[in-house]
């Protein structure tokens, strides 16, 4: 009953938004990731994206002016990952904010040294647990770029939501049904250890060397690369592709 009302609230708010299909293609066009998406399931991330921009608002930070269109590409960006899983993956926050480029949280934030600065460092992405998610909108723009290399703020940040379902940010999201925790440890496990000693020993690294901040940096860094360079993912590390086409119910090989 109440995913009922749900839906029938989505419906009302997105006609009233009035955004119409050739507005949303517009908008997405120059994102490389949405030649693979094509027919019903392309009309699904469509549908997906006008209720998403239903249930979150999108706010400036620092006075971006931003338009309908970026807003339609972030939504579009942020339904990937959910495409198979569903919008009640996202609830319990309710806001993006964006920015025109990099930003500085406005926090003490403790430097690897030990030293405590009032402020943060400059990011380009951030998700607060159950609080918003914060982008820069010239980092979102990076994945558009032809020389991206699989890497996307938006996915980053919302594989971080994803995660956050389950006693935080620590990179073993809430796992289906039929899927095994020890073996999704033990294969990130191993994929870290090894991408560690590669970024040691200089050699060719599968993912970006952020991921060596932590498991939910690695689970975060390990989404975009999932999406974005699939092809190269599956090559270095099959395992951890698999269970993540697990995880995502989709791009199974």
């Amino acid at each position: 009953m109440f995913a009922a009302w749900k839906n029938w609230r989505d419906a009302r708010r997105v006609k009233k938004m009035g955004y119409t299909r050739e507005e949303w293609e517009a908008a997405v066009a120059d994102w490389p990731l949405m030649v693979r998406f094509e027919g019903q399931e392309r009309q699904a991330l469509f549908d997906l994206s006008l209720r998403f921009l239903a249930r979150k608002s999108i706010a400036s930070g620092g006075g971006f002016a931003y338009t309908d269109a970026m807003c339609l590409k972030v939504a579009t960006m942020a339904c990937v990952p959910i495409l198979y899983l569903g919008l009640d993956w996202y609830d319990g926050w309710y806001t993006v904010i964006l920015y025109e480029d990099a930003f500085i949280p406005n926090r003490p934030h403790f430097s690897e040294d030990g030293v405590v600065h009032t402020r943060g460092p400059v990011l380009a992405g951030e998700a607060w647990h159950q609080g918003p998610v914060i982008l820069s909108w010239d980092a979102i723009e990076e994945a558009c770029a032809p020389s991206n290399q699989a890497s996307n703020v938006v996915i980053h940040e919302m594989s971080h939501k994803l995660d956050m379902r389950r006693n935080g940010a620590n990179g073993r999201p809430p796992l289906h049904t039929g899927m095994n925790p020890k073996q999704w440890h033990e294969t990130f496990t191993a994929c870290w250890e090894e991408l560690l000693s590669d970024y040691q020993h200089h050699r060719h690294m599968p993912v970006d060397a952020y991921a060596l901040t932590g498991p939910g940096e690695f689970f975060a860094v390990c989404s975009e690369a999932f999406f974005e360079g699939p092809d190269q993912l599956y090559k270095d590390w099959p395992a951890l592709y698999r269970l993540l086409a697990q995880f995502y119910r989709q791009g199974e090989r």
